[in-house]
């Protein structure tokens, strides 16, 4: 992960248009190629960001006084354009493989439920694999709807963006497998925040509530499928 704190404005350039005058700000790049600026608020969300896949152009100050220039680009023509005015520090570390997130005992039961029960999503719906690996980390639940389509399912107790992003990460990595393309998406969660689902919708994601208690045949079992 490579850590640069810079003065710099940044420009987005892509379905719509934003942009953020110069200020301080921390820019993450990681090995997985996305690149975040973020400000000392927000928590952990950044200003903005681009995902993966994508590249970064590094243009070097001009001699004659012009700032230095990154050029972040994705495959859909998207543009970050940071222009860097002074560099605070840059540097660089290798953090190695994570071992990933380790699910709350809700999210794990979520998940053998939903696997050992898949006609619940739909009439048909057949289980490949939990833990569905890929290079970035395991799809929760991989499966095929009643036309025989790839699913991929991703569970959270509670929805939100991170979750549509990781799921949206999964996608581009399936679906360049033959084998398994095309491949749709189903974000399922107990709660699903409003953003979130408005990002999903965008994506062609598939959003479905769970309950927790129809899954464990306390309640009816029917799930909302939107």
């Amino acid at each position: 992960m490579r850590l640069v704190i810079a003065r710099c404005s940044v420009d987005y350039a892509g379905r719509l248009t934003a942009h953020l005058p110069s200020a301080p700000r921390l820019i993450l790049v990681k090995a997985d190629g996305s690149v975040s600026i973020h400000a000392d608020d927000r928590a952990y969300k950044p200003l903005n960001w681009m995902s993966p896949p994508c590249t970064l152009k590094e243009e070097a100050a001009d001699p004659d006084g012009g700032d230095a220039v990154w050029t972040v680009e994705n495959k859909g023509g998207e543009k970050l354009i940071i222009t860097m005015e002074e560099v605070l520090h840059d540097s660089s570390h290798e953090l190695g493989t994570d071992p990933g997130l380790i699910k709350d005992g809700v999210e794990a039961h979520l998940q053998e439920l939903l696997a050992d029960r898949m006609e619940t999503l739909g009439e048909g719906w057949t289980l490949i694999r939990r833990e569905y690996p890929t290079a970035i980390g395991p799809v929760d639940i991989l499966g095929r709807d009643s036309d025989g389509t790839t699913i991929a399912i991703e569970i959270k107790r509670r929805g939100e963006i991170d979750g549509v992003e990781q799921l949206t990460r999964y996608l581009e990595l399936l679906n360049r497998d033959p084998h398994l393309a095309p491949v749709k998406g189903v974000f399922a969660a107990q709660e699903i925040k409003p953003q979130a689902r408005v990002l999903a919708t965008d994506r062609a994601i598939s959003c479905v509530t769970l309950d927790y208690n129809a899954l464990r045949g306390i309640e009816d079992d029917k799930l909302r499928l939107f």
